[in-house]
């Protein structure tokens, strides 16, 4: 299942993100949010990765100041 999540991330990180770079749509966090999923699913698994992941998007918005924010 790990090996799955990080293979779609990497599709999307490669075909999809473009997209939104390309119509002025970016993560605010550095590092990215796919980034910081990647990392998470790596050191945590296939579950709990992707609940951090998807807690860090929700956190991804137009009222959220964003910056540095690693994994921890």
């Amino acid at each position: 299942m790990k090996k799955i999540l990080l293979f779609l991330l990497k599709k999307y990180k490669k075909y999809i993100s473009p997209m939104f770079k390309a119509v002025g749509v970016e993560c605010k966090f550095y590092p990215t949010c796919s980034e910081y999923m990647g990392q998470a699913i790596e050191k945590y698994g296939a579950l709990k990765g992707t609940f951090l992941g998807i807690k860090r998007f929700f956190r991804c918005n137009p009222f959220s100041k964003g910056g540095y924010d690693p994994l921890k």
